[in-house]
């Protein structure tokens, strides 16, 4: 048996969200009917469709089927050259498979999604959001951050200012807002800001947020000194202005003592009086205060005696209330293995489950959440050990999209070792999640993931930077339709 193909042309091109076709011809050479079937293989196999399946040619005959190619948009659809294949394989002899091979040349997009975390921030001197910036082509993206406000009234420090993001990751960037004038008294202040994603060659992406500054004493404090201070000065200025008339009354008192100091007699008839014997000591007063209190504690032991009698059943429930063991959370398990094992980082962590509750803390690659169950995940909680804390945010399911994918649920969330840290909702109805990006803020752990989602597989392990505190890692997909179901987690 033998056969001949031929690929036309061998070298194609295709934008991502688009299609192109490539025609396989292919003759027996042999001198048997033979019936082929086809089977694309490669990296864009799952993109390339195959017309007629099956073909079953004479000795001599030429056939063609054509090959369909149609990436989607999607950082998946690696930019550049991809080489594909055909897995040709005769009916008579199976043995005797031909593989022609081609390119595919994908052509490059990007499209870059940014947004503040959290949109709105507080503070008296200073104000820290994040932002996050989405790469959803299929390049490298190089950009630079800038903030800018009417009327100049922040500084900004952004750290970093410039950032490279692979296809289909995020990156964060932190911003540290500073007004130029405190208010030292007063309410609130809204002060509208902006920081702009610029590419080289592109109009920059605007991210609106607003940073709310306090007034560093309140208003009511401001008034309250203003009337203590004036009524401080009234008085002084009373006080100056007051001359008690004391000169005359000396004078008559002189006078008086001289025409009276002949009588002898007359001195002790003026003499102040010895204190009343009916006035009680301070000992007395304290015999009758500690009386009293003997009475207060016999009165007292006197009701709780009669409560211990008659209220049996109540007392009882409150002991048993206070004697329910706490709930057993990320943060307390994480803890104790710190304990046991204090040189080593260990990470802790547990799903909530619309409709079912918490599931169990799971530690150090052990899997929290049930695969394959259906149920979506509305909240997750973390703790860590030995990496000086972690940081995550929540990206839910989003029932406005018009492009299939969610949205961020703010606020980005960052604890320290040892402390539970919460992303999501475990409110009824809240959105299910369809991921969450995590890391370590320092040293030199790393966090490594894997997850499974609905409908799906587990997805392949991923791994933060070690010592970067800006690199994270994703766990999830961005898709509405596949949430989590089960992760794990190792640092």
């Amino acid at each position: 048996m033998s056969l001949w193909t031929s690929l036309e042309p061998a070298s194609a091109t295709v934008d991502p969200g688009g299609s192109t076709r490539v025609r396989l011809r292919l003759r027996n050479t042999g001198d048997v009917v033979d019936e082929y079937r086809f089977e694309p293989v490669g990296d864009v196999a799952p993109w390339t469709t195959v017309e007629p399946q099956t073909l079953r040619l004479f000795p001599g005959t030429t056939g063609t089927v054509e090959l369909t190619f149609a990436p989607p948009r999607t950082p998946d659809a690696t930019a550049g050259p991809n080489p594909y294949a055909v897995r040709i394989t005769p009916t008579e002899h199976p043995e005797a498979v031909t593989v022609p091979e081609g390119n595919l040349t994908i052509t490059p997009f990007t499209e870059v999604r940014a947004e503040l975390v959290p949109p709105t921030v507080k503070g008296r001197f200073r104000g820290r959001p994040r932002l996050a910036v989405d790469n959803l082509g299929n390049t490298k993206v190089t950009a630079s951050v800038s903030g800018s406000d009417n009327g100049d009234q922040l500084s900004y420090d952004i750290h970093p200012s410039n950032v490279q993001i692979e296809p289909g990751r995020a990156a964060f960037v932190k911003a540290t807002l500073k007004p130029r004038k405190i208010i030292w008294f007063g309410g609130k202040e809204q002060r509208p800001y902006t920081l702009a994603v610029q590419r080289s060659g592109v109009s920059p992406l605007p991210v609106e947020g607003t940073y709310l500054q306090r007034g560093f004493l309140p208003r009511w404090l401001a008034t309250f000194l203003g009337v203590f201070l004036a009524l401080g000065i009234t008085f002084t200025m009373l006080w100056i202005a007051y001359k008690p008339n004391v000169g005359s009354g000396a004078t008559e008192r002189v006078a008086e003592a001289g025409s009276t100091l002949a009588p002898a007699a007359s001195p002790p008839a003026q003499a102040p009086k010895a204190p009343s014997a009916d006035v009680p000591a301070p000992p007395a007063a304290t015999e009758s205060h500690q009386a009293g209190g003997a009475g207060a504690e016999d009165g007292a032991g006197a009701g709780a005696g009669k409560g211990d009698g008659a209220g049996t059943g109540g007392g009882g429930g409150e002991e048993k209330k206070e004697d329910k063991a706490p709930e057993k959370t990320a943060a307390t398990v994480v803890r104790q293995l710190a304990a046991q094992e204090p040189d080593k980082p260990h990470i802790c962590y547990r799903i909530y489950v619309a409709d079912k509750g918490w599931s169990g803390v799971a530690c150090d690659g052990e899997t929290a959440g049930t695969p394959g169950s259906g149920k979506p995940t509305t909240a997750v909680n973390t703790a860590v050990s030995g990496t000086h804390g972690t940081s995550s945010a929540a990206f839910v399911y989003n029932p406005a999209s018009t492009d299939g994918t969610g949205t961020w649920n703010a606020p980005w969330s960052g604890v320290d070792d040892g402390i539970d840290n919460y992303v999501g909702s475990t409110e009824k109805d809240a959105p299910h999640m369809l991921g969450f990006p995590i890391n370590v803020d320092g040293g030199k752990s790393t966090v490594c993931q894997t997850s499974y989602v609905h409908d799906d597989t587990w997805l392949a392990m991923a791994c933060d930077k070690p010592g970067d505190p800006l690199d994270l890692t994703y766990v999830g997909t961005h898709d509405n339709n596949s949430w989590i179901e089960a992760i794990t987690l190792t640092v």
